[in-house]
């Protein structure tokens, strides 16, 4: 992202004249920034035997999948269709780690057949998959990794803490003698990895390191792991005060404790994490254009074309984007809140848990660019057709240099699947 001549340039390119070619509203991702971000990731971990696995819940894209393998990438799943999706991009099965609640049999089934590592989430599920696994005799079923809840929790929003008493996520910690005879009932079923994921959004390095002791004490507990897996949630700043992740001073501190636990657990393993938000969001803007102003007399209403269907994370967790009006980024301006066009009260992309925020943002006129920035996680991967609204076009930019991603839907779309 840079700001020349007073407009927004991504890729090198004017965000205006993205819109101009490409139609409005749009999602752009930048190449480099992904790049550099995984970069910074495995770079600031020293430990040797590092598997980062890409949550590629915040972001499918295929063309974006396939950025983050050229790098190194491992990958995280969480259900058939990512499954699909993955292998299509070129990862291998032996890369590939299935993490999800309430997994259906017939999903165990399906990823038994072809090879991919489960991430056991319930002792309900560890049974089911014995009895496949033992049905279908492949030595692909021989293995699997635990999701431990271990009773800590972490996260920018409630809704988004994945460990703790309220959590459903994973086994409880205090469920081991149970883990323990289910598995001396199977029988032929090896432990190769410990997983747990406390929440998203965590801009603080001190969680990191609680959980890793706790999960780190329950591996003893399994002689035959390959790698032991301290989940995702890794944060980026949304707000310009906001300080980033001192990624640094976390991968020294990662390196040395896991250092010293392989020490103690008596032979080296993997040091596994699953970066999703890290890797891609600073990498995506959704731009829109300003089709409507009006005021009344408490505020004035900024009104683009887009909406909570093509990024409900205001809308859902009250989450705060960085708007810039990419038309004229600096100058005088004034208080306004940006609204989108479905016909819900909620289309805010200014409001906070409270509900309403004004924002301040520079002199914006009907026709303008407006971009909504750290966009690129959890924005087109959560979209809908909601209210009959299609879904928008995604580019990836690059010195200049445009790629078409996915192309915009038409009103065709809408009709698949049904008669």
């Amino acid at each position: 992202m840079e700001l020349k001549n007073n407009h927004l340039y991504l890729g090198g390119l004017p965000a205006t004249q993205l819109i101009e070619e490409y139609g409005s509203p749009l999602y752009v991702y930048e190449e480099e920034t992904i790049r550099n971000r995984y970069k910074d990731f495995a770079e600031n971990i020293s430990y040797p035997h590092l598997r980062i696995y890409y949550a590629c819940k915040a972001n499918s894209n295929l063309a974006i999948l396939r950025v983050l393998k050229e790098e190194g990438a491992w990958i995280d799943v969480s259900s058939p269709g990512e499954v699909f999706l993955v292998l299509k991009a070129g990862f291998p099965p032996e890369k590939i780690l299935f993490t999800s609640e309430s997994v259906p049999t017939e999903e165990i089934e399906f990823l038994i057949h072809r090879g991919i590592l489960i991430n056991i989430s319930s002792l309900s599920q560890l049974v089911r998959y014995g009895d496949l696994a033992q049905c279908k005799k492949q030595d692909a079923g021989c293995k699997i990794s635990l999701r431990i809840n271990p009773d800590v929790g972490a996260g920018q929003h409630k809704h988004v803490i994945t460990g703790g008493r309220k959590s459903h996520f994973g086994i409880f910690i205090d469920q081991l003698d149970e883990i323990q005879s289910v598995l001396t009932r199977l029988k032929g079923i090896q432990v190769s990895g410990i997983h747990c994921h406390i929440g998203s959004g965590i801009t603080e390095g001190r969680q990191f390191l609680e959980v890793m002791e706790i999960l780190c004490g329950f591996a003893m507990e399994f002689p035959s792991l390959e790698f032991v897996n301290f989940g995702g949630g890794f944060g980026v700043p949304y707000k310009r005060d906001e300080s980033p992740l001192d990624m640094k001073a976390l991968g020294r501190e990662l390196t040395l404790y896991f250092e010293g636990f392989c020490s103690q657990y008596g032979k080296t393993l993997s040091l596994a994490l699953e970066p999703g938000r890290y890797l891609v969001a600073e990498s995506g803007f959704l731009l829109a254009k300003v089709n409507t102003i009006k005021r009344t007399p408490r505020y004035k209403f900024v009104g683009v074309n887009t909406g909570f269907n093509h990024l409900v994370r205001p809308m859902a967790y009250g989450a705060y984007h960085e708007i810039l009006n990419a038309s004229r980024v600096e100058g005088e301006g004034e208080p306004v809140v940006v609204t989108g066009n479905l016909c819900e009260s909620g289309d805010l992309f200014t409001q906070n848990e409270e509900g309403i925020e004004e924002r301040w943002i520079p002199q914006i006129e009907e026709g303008d660019v407006l971009a909504i920035l750290n966009a690129g996680a959890y924005g087109y991967s959560m979209s809908s057709n909601y209210d009959g609204r299609l879904k928008p076009m995604e580019i990836m930019v690059k010195e200049g240099k445009v790629q078409v991603i996915r192309k915009r839907e038409t009103l065709e779309d809408l009709l698949r699947g049904m008669e």
